[in-house]
C-alpha cells in the first residue's frame, strides 16, 4: 500500500526513534481492534464485509482517538486495495486529482482497486467534495471519509447519498485498559531494560482520565515512562501519583464551534426545564470545564428565564441579569458560582412558556398580510389638526376610573378580544391569571 506523502524512499526518511507508541501500537489486523463492538462485534454487518473483502465508501463519523484511520487502513488490507491517504487539512483539489491519476493506472494495469482515505473531510470546501463525486460514482476509488464533525452539517448531501455514514463512539475505558496492557506487554521501547514496573492503578487512571480517546492514552503512558526512566534509570517505576502530575486534569471532549457545543447548551437547557438542579449544574460545568465562553452560557440563561420560567417567576430574568453583571464584575473562577447560584434557581423555579407561546401567535397574525389601521381613540393627538380629525377622541383615561381600570378595546377592527397571552396557574403567573380573568371575563379562562 502506498501514501502519497509517503517519505521513507525520498530525501526525508522518518528515524523509528520519532514514531509515537499511538503509531507503534496501530492495530493491522482486525482481531486486534479493541472497541467499537457496535460495528465490529461478531455477527456485525461491516465486520462480514470486511472479513470477506468487500468494501463500499464509508464515512467514519466519531471523536479524536477512536479509531477512524486504523479501521481504514484495516478495511483496505482486508480487500486487498491500494491506500492512499489525504488530509483535508493540508489537501486540495490538485492532491485529489493525482490520488485519482494514480487509481486509475492502479486499475488500468494492474486492475487493483484504490481506497482513497480523507481525514477531516469535513474540512474540505463544497468545491473540494464535488470533486469526488465522479470518481466515487465511476468506482474509481472506494471513498473512505472520517470527520469528527456531524456530517449532516458538514458534507454536502451529494456525497452522503454515496457514502454509508458510520458513527464511532469514543472507547470504553475497559477496551483502553486493554490497549495499555497491551502496549505493555509488546511495545518493545516500554518493554526494554531495564524494564519499568507500572503500578495497575496507573494505567487504570489513564484509561479513566482520556476520556475515550486511545491516542491520548497512549501518549500519556508513553511520557509517564519517559519521565519514570529520567527520574530513576536502574530501577523505572511509575504509579497513578505521577500520571495525575502529567494529565492535570481529565480530559474534556468539548468544540467550542462543533456540534458539542450545540449539545452540552442543549442538555443545560433541557435540564433546567425539566427542574433538575443537580443534572444542570453538571452540564453547566461540563461546559465551564471545557473551556466555554460563560457570556455565552448567560445569554442562554437570560433567554430561559423569560422563555421558560416566564411570569411564573418574573424575578428570574432580574436575576438572571444580575448574574450577567457580576460575572463581568468579579471574573473567573470565582463567578463561576454566580453562574451554578442562577442555573439552580431557574431549574427549581416555576415553569410557564406562556409568553413564548403568546409571541409565535402574534406574530403569526401580524405576518398574515393584514394591516388594520390603528384605532382614532388610540391615536396621539399632539395638534391641533389631529384632534380635528379625530385623533384621540373617546379616548378613555384608566387612572380615572375605579381600580385604575375601564372596559376598553385596545384592539384594530377584526381583532376585538383576540387572544395571545394565555397565563398558566403556575408560581406567580397563577395570581396575574386570575387578575386577567377578572378584567377581561370575555376573554376566556387562561386554560383555552
Amino acid at each position: 500500500m502506498t501514501d502519497l506523502f509517503d517519505f521513507s524512499s525520498g530525501n526525508l526518511k522518518v528515524s523509528e526513534a520519532y514514531q509515537p507508541l499511538a503509531d507503534r501500537m496501530r492495530p493491522e489486523k482486525l482481531e486486534d481492534i479493541l472497541g467499537q463492538e457496535h460495528i465490529l462485534g461478531q455477527g456485525k454487518p461491516l465486520r462480514m464485509l470486511m472479513q470477506a473483502g468487500l468494501s463500499g465508501s464509508i464515512i467514519f463519523w466519531g471523536p479524536p482517538g477512536c479509531g477512524k484511520t486504523t479501521l481504514a487502513r484495516v478495511m483496505a488490507k482486508h480487500s486487498d486495495a491500494e491506500f492512499i491517504q489525504l488530509s483535508a487539512v493540508t489537501s486540495g483539489v490538485k492532491d485529489l486529482k493525482a490520488a485519482f491519476e494514480q487509481a486509475y493506472e492502479l486499475r488500468r494495469r494492474l486492475n487493483r482497486k484504490t481506497m482513497l482515505f480523507v481525514d477531516e473531510i469535513h474540512r474540505f470546501n463544497k468545491a473540494q467534495q464535488d470533486a469526488l463525486l465522479p470518481h466515487i460514482e465511476s468506482g474509481a476509488v472506494v471513498f473512505v471519509g472520517a470527520t469528527t464533525e456531524n456530517p449532516s452539517f458538514e458534507v454536502i448531501s451529494a456525497l452522503l447519498s454515496r457514502c454509508q455514514v458510520l458513527i464511532l463512539k469514543p472507547v470504553a475505558v475497559e477496551a483502553l485498559l486493554n490497549i495499555l496492557l497491551r502496549a505493555v506487554d509488546t511495545d518493545r521501547k516500554i518493554g526494554k531494560e531495564p524494564k519499568i514496573s507500572i503500578d495497575e492503578s496507573a494505567l487504570e487512571r489513564i484509561a479513566q482520565m482520556a476520556a475515550g480517546d486511545a491516542r491520548i492514552a497512549l501518549n500519556v503512558l508513553e511520557t509517564c515512562c519517559d519521565v519514570a526512566r529520567q527520574q530513576s534509570p536502574e530501577s523505572p517505576a511509575f504509579g497513578a501519583e505521577l500520571v495525575a502530575e502529567t494529565f492535570q486534569s481529565k480530559m474534556l471532549r468539548y468544540d467550542k464551534g462543533g456540534e458539542e457545543h450545540y449539545n452540552l447548551i442543549s442538555a443545560l437547557h433541557k435540564s433546567m426545564r425539566g427542574s433538575d438542579p443537580d443534572a444542570s449544574l453538571y452540564w453547566l460545568y461540563r461546559m465551564i470545564e471545557g473551556g466555554e465562553d460563560c457570556r455565552f452560557i448567560l445569554r442562554r440563561m437570560i433567554r430561559f428565564a423569560a422563555e421558560d420560567v416566564g411570569m411564573a417567576d418574573p424575578f428570574a430574568l432580574t436575576l438572571a441579569m444580575s448574574a450577567s453583571q457580576a460575572y463581568d464584575y468579579i471574573g473567573p473562577p470565582e463567578a463561576h458560582l454566580c453562574l451554578a447560584q442562577l442555573a439552580v434557581y431557574l431549574a427549581a423555579a416555576p415553569k410557564s412558556n406562556a409568553l413564548y407561546r403568546a409571541e409565535k401567535l402574534v406574530k403569526q397574525v401580524i405576518r398574515s398580510g393584514q394591516e388594520p389601521s390603528v384605532p382614532f381613540h388610540l391615536r396621539n393627538a399632539p395638534t391641533g389638526l389631529m384632534r380635528e380629525l379625530g385623533y384621540g377622541h373617546e379616548y378613555r383615561y384608566p387612572h380615572d376610573f375605579k381600580g385604575g381600570f375601564i372596559d376598553e378595546n385596545y384592539f384594530p377592527d377584526g381583532l376585538e378580544n383576540s387572544r395571545f397571552y394565555k397565563p398558566t396557574e403556575h408560581g406567580k403567573e397563577k395570581l396575574t391569571a386570575e387578575r386577567l380573568r377578572a378584567l377581561w371575563p370575555k376573554r376566556g379562562s387562561s386554560r383555552d
